[in-house]
């Protein structure tokens, strides 16, 4: 797989649109990065879950490695490119794609709760 093949698959997605951070460029949803291209056009990193990231990480040695630091502690997947194939990154990328959508979602329902919360302690 490419950066090209890598960037197609982000840009499938509903609502993706491509920006950069840092020099490369990087995929949101809802103005959040779930995807980069690492500057060397060789790896990218998709956004999971701690515990997706173990499971791809165990079932696609090689593959998928964690981010340096807190960043890969959080979730932040390393893929390379020269190991990988569409099908599998695309399952990585469309979890990291549905878990902004997820958290998307839980803000909102926060938000109103805070406003409704807020409301009653005015009157």
């Amino acid at each position: 797989m490419t950066a090209k093949d890598f960037r197609r698959i982000a840009l499938g997605l509903e609502d993706v649109v491509e920006g950069a951070h840092m020099f490369h460029p990087d995929f949101r949803a809802n103005g959040k990065i779930f995807a980069t291209i690492h500057a060397d056009n060789a790896q990218g990193m998709v956004k999971l879950t701690p515990e997706q990231q173990e499971r791809f990480i165990r079932e696609h040695p090689g593959v998928f490695s964690p981010a340096s630091g807190e960043w890969g502690r959080q979730g932040s997947t390393m893929v390379n490119f020269a190991k990988a194939n569409e099908d599998i990154v695309g399952e990585a990328m469309t979890l990291a794609w549905q878990n902004l959508a997820r958290q998307a979602r839980n803000d909102s329902s926060a938000r109103r709760v805070k406003a409704r919360t807020i409301g009653r302690t005015r009157n």
